[in-house]
């Protein structure tokens, strides 16, 4: 048995148990009892767990150099902005290690053009319930009180209005104010996977606005991009492209990385020693980056994401359908949410305890962000597993 340490800060309220090793969707503890792992890292490991083409590579990679310092070119670096930058219609790359680190740099953007334009305090309209991260500056723009509580005070620059309000972002352009950027999650995450009712129009008026007004438009990619949705990013769903975006989580299969994604307008904004970052873009992480993209391509788990997702939906409809208890099943592709008319954290160590990882976010919603590669035979599973644990909670 696992004998769990006490040296760790305590930032997390972790589940009692150790896992030992990976099998594509599954995880395995020490005692052999596997787990549907319907989390994925939160989004992270894209092409689950000890992917043959993944598990070369980073081999591979490793047996030559992992580490060279960005004063120098870096081939693997290279190559991976320039796959980004076909996908995503944008033209330059700044590579970070996480999703907090790659807004940061979207901030910093956003700042350098606000001064541009002599601005004495350059302000970014941000989202309710939107989440970015946990430095100071993404998570003053995190729409969450409890996450923001005793780190006051916060950095000032950013108005917040309701997420998928369209009249309130025209108010605010309405008024006499120095805002240079909208940044937005075009779906949100940790606030509870929130899809916008239409999220075309949505992001399409966001798009018209900012041309109009003359603001960058910044989408927040991090959870939602990579595929995840049945498309490289979300915001491409409404066949729009934006100033700025952020990748994260998903973008190397559990290798850190951040990638701050930007067009001409706001990499004119950037000069040598305007930001860096010492691991950021590193080759292993960049070996990783380049076979998660590859497998993406090659395996068509985009058409997965999609199919798997809208069936887990759909099951889970008919099954739950009874309990007005339920709330609210929704998703884009992988990215799905259950909300309940309850909290139900509780439900996380009773998934646990059967074999199924789960999440719950904003207190009531039951959060599914299965690998990419995820079949038939376990999406039929995920959905037996927790249409009952779902069902017997709300019986209890």
């Amino acid at each position: 048995m696992f004998s769990f340490g006490n040296h760790l800060l305590n930032t997390y309220q972790r589940l009692p148990i150790s896992f030992e090793r990976g099998e594509g969707v599954w995880l395995f503890d020490k005692n052999g009892n596997k787990y549907l792992d319907a989390l994925s890292g939160v989004a992270v490991n894209t092409l689950g767990h000890n992917h043959p083409a993944l598990v070369d590579a980073i081999t591979k990679q490793a047996s030559k150099m992992i580490h060279v310092s960005n004063y120098y070119n870096i081939e693997e670096q290279c190559l991976l902005a320039k796959k980004i930058a076909e996908i995503s219609g944008l033209d330059y790359v700044f590579f970070a290690n996480s999703g907090c680190e790659a807004n940061e740099a979207a901030i910093k953007i956003a700042r350098l053009f606000g001064n541009q334009k002599k601005f004495d305090l350059p302000t970014i309209i941000v989202m309710e319930k939107a989440f970015h991260g946990r430095t100071m500056a993404t998570l003053t723009a995190t729409g969450s009180r409890k996450a923001q509580a005793g780190f006051e005070p916060l950095v000032p620059g950013f108005i917040r209005v309701p997420y998928d309000d369209i009249d309130a972002i025209k108010a605010v352009a309405n008024k006499k104010n120095q805002v240079v950027a909208i940044l937005v999650e075009p779906i949100q995450g940790e606030g509870g996977i929130n899809v916008p009712h239409d999220m075309k129009d949505y992001l399409s008026q966001l798009r018209d606005i900012c041309d109009e007004q003359d603001w960058l438009l910044m989408f927040d990619e991090v959870q939602s991009g990579i595929g995840r949705t049945g498309r490289w990013f979300a915001h491409q769903h409404a066949e729009i492209i934006p100033d700025v975006m952020t990748l994260a989580k998903g973008l190397a299969s559990g290798v850190p990385i951040g990638a701050c994604v930007v067009n001409n307008k706001a990499a004119s904004m950037i000069s040598p020693g305007k930001h860096g970052s010492t691991f950021g873009g590193n080759p292993l992480a960049c070996a990783a980056g380049i076979t998660t993209l590859d497998a993406i391509i090659n395996e068509q788990l985009m058409n997965n994401a999609m199919i798997q997702g809208n069936k887990i939906v759909s099951e889970l409809k008919k099954d739950l359908g009874e309990f007005k208890e339920v709330v609210s099943i929704r998703n884009a592709g992988l990215m799905i949410g259950i909300e309940l008319s309850k909290p139900c954290g509780e439900l996380i160590k009773l998934g646990l305890d059967a074999g199924l990882l789960i999440n719950v976010t904003a207190e009531k919603v039951i959060r599914l962000l299965p690998p990419l590669i995820i079949n038939d035979e376990e999406t039929s599973l995920l959905i037996s597993k927790l249409s009952e644990l779902v069902k017997n909670f709300l019986k209890s």
